[in-house]
């Protein structure tokens, strides 16, 4: 549903949010080993996050990335889905066709548009404070 990039950067955002929970900043090549991802395309995804205000990028010998408590509140998974997908996930077709809409739908169109809207209302609703607090508690995991 999501490209590689976006579910990274989801990873990322709540692993720095946990980290930041600590109170400690984390290193790409840290970021990198902790959701599974090479070094090289995790900072291009956080860089992403970083010119979107998702993050924040300290720079060091004692530098890193950090999110503000204040802030996990705020930050939306969907923000972070529009700035590493754009909004492709709100308009494309559920088959990929360049073409679909209500006057000339795909054979999923329908039935798309519904798991389109519940989608985009657990992204708006969902912050990276509940998704931190999740993997704090050990309710959730980041690692497979």
């Amino acid at each position: 549903m999501f490209s590689k990039a976006c579910e990274y950067g989801i990873r990322s955002a709540v692993y720095i949010a946990l980290q930041s929970l600590d109170g400690r900043r984390v290193s790409v090549n840290e970021i990198a080993e902790e959701i599974d991802s090479p070094i090289a395309f995790t900072a291009k995804i956080l860089q992403l996050l970083s010119r979107n205000d998702i993050i924040h990028s300290v720079k060091g010998p004692t530098g890193g990335f950090e999110i503000a408590r204040k802030d996990m509140d705020t930050v939306k998974l969907n923000m972070i889905v529009k700035a590493i997908d754009g909004d492709k996930i709100y308009v494309g077709c559920g088959l990929g066709l360049k073409e679909c809409n209500a006057q000339k739908p795909c054979p999923l169109h329908d039935k798309f548009v519904d798991i389109r809207t519940d989608l985009s209302k657990m992204l708006k609703s969902t912050n990276l404070y509940e998704l931190a607090t999740g993997l704090e508690v050990g309710l959730t995991y980041l690692k497979r």
